[in-house]
């Protein structure tokens, strides 16, 4: 069915972002059917005018029945591509300018997908264009000619026991959208290759995944696709669903619910990929009670979102977003409120804000940022700092060196002040498990040692200690602690001070020890620490040698670089 065009709108430059969309549902159940860099963004007025120029196109595919008895029918696969073209379509919600929607068996088998695909690639396409392709049916994997597993949509004319050499793999759909001359391209798929339900396998196939290692499976197209924006409806491995109670697919049905104008996150008038991902994201985990899983992956960003429905208006407040699958599960809270659960975008007020990343009741991140009206910030940009940024850090500080044990403090050496300088490496060892630290610090002064018989003698010292010590680094937030095993070098010399004699002496020993550190960041550049330390050594005494202790506390500023 191929729903009729719209006036045409004017052709200016729009900010190209190549996008694709991965959604998974409708496969059965006993009540449901499963179907198995940083961004900095600011919208002046004339992106606002040139956000919303170029032709929009959508060739929308519901594969329903199946010539092949071995697939059984879908019940809501075209009625999701025929809802979904119907928003599309309206002028007052996407108005996109064509919507081609097939829903007919002989509309819908290989070499009619193949063609009207064809047919996309015949038009003048420009960068500034979008090209939104969506297909539902069912899904499966086979060997193909040179024996590599595939991903393949089952088109109405694939055979069960031939879907390498009747169905359409995945690669060869992609391909022909990376041939088109737009360079804003969606590819919305409402498949999943889970092997039950709407994702039937062959048995061999089927046999061979259970003893196959997850590792050696072929890469959802979310993992492997060149486009720059991936979204799925549920993650890898897992099946989406359709639901009688909602008569859609379920991610589907809250696609088009973002798209009706409740995604519009920011308020900005219109409804970008993200946010109706976002919508629909949050909605599948709710209504599904966790077992789907919408996800999403970025390999690169334009300076706008892709809109799919309604116009921009006005600078929408400002975002904050992340689509990395390692802050999955993390909480994000803006001046000390909940704001949103990652992956995904939340709406930060404006000015100055104070951001916390937060799992497991932990403060993993925080910080102080500023943020304007019409901002999409993406979070890797304020943890970058604070993970992959500084390296090394240089600490200047003081303390007390000293013995242990009371003899030693009154015969060798009295407590002694210190001053200090260290640098340390961090995650430069063990595959980034372990810092390095080097710390130099020196002391001199003048005190009395009580020698018997002779009483109290006064004596005038200097010391130098030269330590390294190696160990991991824990974080909580801006706290962090660190530990680990400690090997120094003492060099002290003693001038003894009396009437009949002035006597100096000097010794250099090693001494195995251990540290500890706690330190505080007050920004990405700027700490504080105290750091502890206790070694053992052989101190000679009067001729003789004894193992003593020796310890220290030493409090240092750092700078983080």
């Amino acid at each position: 069915m191929l729903l009729p065009e719209e006036p045409r709108v004017s052709r200016l430059l729009f900010i190209p972002v190549v996008l694709a969309l991965v959604v998974l549902g409708a496969c059965r159940s006993v009540e449901s059917r499963e179907k198995g860099r940083a961004v900095r963004v600011r919208l002046d007025d004339g992106v606002l005018a040139s956000a919303q120029e170029g032709e929009r196109h959508a060739l929308l595919i519901g594969i329903s029945a199946y010539t092949d008895p071995a697939w059984n029918g879908l019940r809501y696969a075209a009625k999701d591509a025929d809802d979904l073209g119907r928003v599309l379509a309206d002028p007052a919600r996407g108005g996109f300018r064509s919507v081609t929607v097939l829903t007919r068996p002989e509309q819908t088998t290989r070499t009619s997908v193949l063609a009207a695909l064809q047919a996309l690639e015949a038009r003048p396409w420009r960068p500034q264009d979008t090209v939104v392709v969506y297909v539902s049916g069912h899904g499966s994997l086979a060997r193909d000619a040179r024996g590599e597993l595939q991903r393949y949509l089952v088109t109405s004319d694939t055979r069960y026991r031939d879907v390498a050499g009747t169905g359409l793999d995945m690669a060869t759909l992609e391909q022909s959208l990376e041939r088109l001359g737009s360079r804003r391209r969606v590819l919305v798929l409402a498949t999943c290759h889970s092997g039950t339900g709407k994702s039937l396998l062959p048995p061999e196939v089927r046999d061979e995944l259970a003893h196959t290692k997850a590792s050696f499976l072929p890469q959802p197209l979310e993992a492997a696709s060149r486009a720059s924006l991936v979204l799925s409806a549920s993650d890898w491995g897992e099946a989406a669903r359709e639901d009688d109670a909602l008569a859609n697919d379920i991610y589907t049905h809250f696609l088009i619910q973002a798209l009706d104008g409740s995604g519009d996150r920011n308020r900005d008038g219109a409804v970008s990929a993200t946010e109706a991902h976002d919508w629909a994201r949050r909605n599948t985990w709710a209504y599904t009670e966790g077992r789907q899983r919408p996800s999403a992956q970025i390999l690169e960003v334009g300076a706008d979102p892709v809109l799919l429905s309604g116009s921009l208006q006005r600078p929408g407040q400002p975002e904050v977003f992340s689509y990395s699958a390692r802050l999955e599960g993390f909480t994000l809270k803006v001046d000390g409120h909940d704001a949103g659960e990652l992956p995904g975008g939340v709406v930060v007020p404006e000015g100055k804000r104070k951001l916390e990343l937060r799992k497991g009741g932990q403060v993993l991140w925080e910080d102080t940022v500023a943020l304007r009206s019409g901002e999409r910030r993406e979070l890797e940009a304020f943890l970058r700092p604070m993970t992959d940024g500084p390296k090394r850090t240089v600490t200047l500080g003081g303390g007390m060196l000293g013995f242990l044990d009371g003899q030693s403090r009154e015969q060798v050496l009295p407590a002694s002040a210190q001053a200090g300088v260290g640098l340390g490496w961090e995650g430069v060892l063990l595959d980034g498990r372990l810092d390095l630290w080097v710390d130099v610090a020196a002391g001199q002064g003048r005190q009395s040692l009580r020698l018997d018989p002779g009483g109290d003698v006064p004596v005038r010292h200097r010391t130098l200690l030269v330590g390294v010590a190696v160990g991991p680094t824990w974080t909580w937030g801006r706290l962090g602690l660190s530990t680990g095993p400690r090997v120094a070098g003492l060099w002290l010399q003693r001038s003894f001070q009396l009437e009949l004699l002035d006597r100096n002496e000097q010794y250099v020993t090693a001494w195995p020890g251990w540290m500890a550190a706690l330190s505080f960041r007050f920004s990405p550049a700027w700490m504080v620490e105290a750091r502890a330390q206790a070694l053992w050594a052989y101190v000679p005494v009067d001729g003789q040698t004894r193992t003593v202790g020796f310890g220290g506390l030493m409090l240092a500023g750092g700078y983080r670089f």
